[in-house]
């Protein structure tokens, strides 16, 4: 599954014989490449510049005029990305920052896609999710244990430790209040 690395090699190595043949295969890999999945700006831009028949020039054009399509837009983007993550597995904001970094996206426009996404659905709605979910595989905790297990794998789906605090001591007197 690991890619390997294409070298991207500098204008100045690039030879372009025929601008305009580069510019229209330029573009057509650009929508190839969107059609297969949506891809933020910088990620566009580095699977175009692989190739050597193209420069950063005719990138830039094709880019310029995808936006202006609106096929390319990082906030749109990053806002649908971070709501279908969401309705894919329920996760925290931290670790929905970090898939959202991983697609070279700027802080402002992750933040602010985060903060669209949790406007949607509340965190404690997702958390909830994810409760109930490790509920029905797991059943409920029956040692310290198991609790500790529990905790854990609420922080590592990215969770803030207040709130998963909260919805174990919640889920703890839930228990509390069956067994009398």
């Amino acid at each position: 599954m690991w890619k390997k690395r294409i070298e991207i090699k500098p204008d100045a190595e690039r030879v372009i014989k025929d601008t305009e043949r580069a510019s229209r295969q330029t573009f057509d890999r650009a929508v190839n490449l969107l059609g297969y999945k949506p891809r933020s700006v910088v990620e566009l831009r580095t699977r175009l510049m692989e190739k050597e028949w193209t420069n950063s020039a005719i990138v830039e054009e094709v880019i310029q005029k995808l936006e202006g399509y609106g096929y390319l837009n990082d906030g749109q983007f990053a806002k649908d990305f971070a709501a279908s993550q969401l309705r894919g597995k329920p996760i925290g904001k931290r670790v929905l920052q970090q898939k959202l970094a991983m697609k070279k996206l700027d802080k402002e426009t992750v933040a602010a896609a985060i903060e669209a996404t949790f406007e949607e659905t509340p965190e404690a709605e997702v958390i909830e999710r994810a409760i109930a979910k490790r509920l029905r595989l797991k059943g409920k905790p029956e040692t310290r244990e198991d609790t500790k297990k529990f905790y854990d794998y609420l922080l590592r789906q990215g969770f803030s430790y207040d709130l998963v605090s909260s919805k174990m001591r919640e889920l703890n007197s839930r228990e509390f209040d069956e067994e009398n």
